[in-house]
C-alpha cells in the first residue's frame, strides 16, 4: 500500500488503473472524480469481485483517512491498493489549482458564459423556469428587495446563485442581491475550493469568519443542529448588516419531500420545509427557498454537463473523523429516506408528487389534531358541526 497524488494519477494511462470510491452515497451525491467506479467503505470485501486484479486498484474518500484503512481491508484479503493523497477534496483543490494555471482571462470569461448559457438554454425547463415559478407561485420576492443569497459551497446554493444573477439580468423589476458564504472554520483546502468555484461562475462573493466549528467540536448531543441554528443566526445577522431583507437558502424540491417523510416516519408529525419563513429573532427579515420547484437530479446534471465539483459538508467531524468512513453507521436519517423514497418510485413512479402534493391537499375534517401558532386544536373542538359519513 502507498500513497498516490494526483499528479501521479495524471501521469498513468487510464486502463492501467482502477479508481474506486468509496465514500457513502451521501457524499458522493456531491460529485464523484471522473472514470472512478463507486463501492461504498462498508461493501467493499462483498463486492471485491468487481475490482479489476489486472489493474492497479487505488481507493479514494473524503480526505484521504478512511481509503488508508480500506487498503489494509483489502490487504487482509490478498488484494493491493493504493490510495489517493487528500482524497476527494485534495483531488478538487489541485484540479481547480492545474486549471488556473492554464486559464487566461479570455478562457475564464468563456467558462463563465458557458456556464451561464447552459442555465439560458440546456437547463433552462428544468432550473431556471422551475426557480422563477416557485420565486411567482409563493410571491418571495417584491421591487426594492434586497436579498443575501447564502453559498455554502455546495452544488444547490452554487447553483442558486447562478440563478439569481439570469433572474437580475431579466431586469423585470428593481431588486438588490448580495452573494454572503459564511466561513465557520472551514480547513484551507475547502475554503480555497469555494473560492475557486465562485471565481470560474462568476460570483463576487463576500466571505466573512465565524468560529462555529470550534464552538460545536465538543458538544455531544445534536451538535449538527446547533450548527446549523448557529450558522443561520450568522447569516440573518451578516444580511441585515448589508441591508438586506431577505436571506435565500438553496433547498430544492427533494429536500421538501424528505423533509415531509422525516417528520412523519421519525418525528411522529405532519410538516413540511416551508417557501418562506418571517424570522421570529430578526424583526423586518424573511427566508425565502426560490430552488423549491427544483429536483436534486436536474441540479447534478447541470454540475455535471459544466464539469463542476463543490463541496460537501465541510465541517471537522467529517474531515477527521474516519469512524462514518470505515463503518457506515453514521448513514443519515436523510440518506434513509432517499433510499426509501427510491424503492417506493420502482412501484409507483408518481411517489415523490404525491408525498409533496399531501401537504397541500390537508382536509382538517379528517385531522384529529393540529397546532397554529404553537395552539393546539382538537377534532372535538367541531365534532358536532360536521357532516355525517355520506351512505
Amino acid at each position: 500500500m502507498k500513497e498516490i497524488t494526483y499528479q501521479e494519477l495524471q501521469s498513468m494511462l487510464k486502463p492501467s488503473y482502477q479508481l474506486v470510491d468509496i465514500r457513502d452515497h451521501t457524499a458522493v451525491n456531491y460529485g464523484i472524480i471522473p472514470g472512478a467506479i463507486h463501492i461504498p467503505m462498508e461493501e467493499l470485501t462483498e463486492r471485491k469481485g468487481e475490482l479489476d486484479p489486472s489493474k492497479k486498484i487505488i481507493l479514494y474518500c473524503a480526505h484521504g483517512f478512511a481509503s488508508m484503512k480500506a487498503c489494509e481491508l483489502l490487504a487482509a484479503e490478498e488484494i493491493q491498493a493504493d490510495y489517493l493523497k487528500g482524497g476527494y477534496s485534495g483531488w478538487m483543490v489541485e484540479k481547480l489549482d492545474a486549471e488556473k494555471d492554464e486559464e487566461d482571462e479570455a478562457s475564464l470569461k468563456q467558462r463563465i458564459k458557458d456556464i451561464e448559457h447552459s442555465i439560458q438554454k440546456t437547463f433552462k425547463k428544468r432550473t431556471f423556469s422551475q426557480f422563477a415559478k416557485a420565486i411567482n407561485r409563493y410571491d418571495m420576492l417584491q421591487p426594492g428587495d434586497k436579498v443575501a443569497v447564502c453559498i455554502s459551497g455546495g452544488k444547490d446554493s452554487m447553483l442558486l446563485a447562478k440563478l439569481f444573477q439570469e433572474l437580475k439580468r431579466h431586469n423585470k423589476f428593481d431588486f438588490e442581491l448580495e452573494f454572503i458564504v459564511m466561513d465557520p472554520g472551514y480547513s484551507t483546502a475547502n475554503r480555497k475550493v469555494i473560492e475557486n468555484n465562485a471565481r470560474i461562475m462568476g460570483i463576487p462573493i463576500r466571505i466573512f469568519e465565524s468560529d462555529i466549528f470550534n464552538v460545536v467540536y465538543d458538544i455531544e448531543q445534536s451538535p449538527c443542529y446547533l450548527c446549523a441554528r448557529m450558522r443561520r443566526g450568522y447569516l440573518y445577522n451578516k444580511a441585515k448588516e448589508l441591508g438586506c431583507n431577505k436571506i435565500a437558502l438553496g433547498h430544492h424540491y427533494d429536500d421538501v419531500i424528505e423533509t415531509i417523510l422525516m417528520g412523519m416516519l421519525y418525528g411522529g408529525q405532519v410538516q413540511t420545509m416551508m417557501p418562506k419563513l418571517h424570522s421570529t429573532n430578526f424583526e423586518g427579515m424573511e427566508l425565502i427557498r426560490p430552488m423549491y420547484l427544483i429536483r436534486e437530479a436536474d441540479v447534478k446534471a447541470w454540475r455535471d454537463y459544466n464539469d463542476l465539483h463543490f463541496i460537501q459538508c465541510a465541517c471537522r467531524f467529517t474531515e477527521n473523523t474516519v469512524t462514518s468512513e470505515t463503518t457506515g453507521e453514521s448513514t443519515s436519517k436523510r440518506q434513509e429516506i432517499k433510499q426509501l423514497i427510491a424503492e417506493l418510485k420502482k412501484i409507483n413512479p408518481f411517489i415523490e408528487g404525491n408525498i409533496f402534493k399531501s401537504v397541500e391537499n390537508v382536509n382538517l375534517n379528517t385531522i384529529i389534531t393540529y397546532k397554529k401558532n404553537g395552539i393546539r386544536h382538537d377534532f372535538l373542538e367541531w365534532y358536532d358541526e360536521m357532516e355525517g359519513e355520506k351512505d
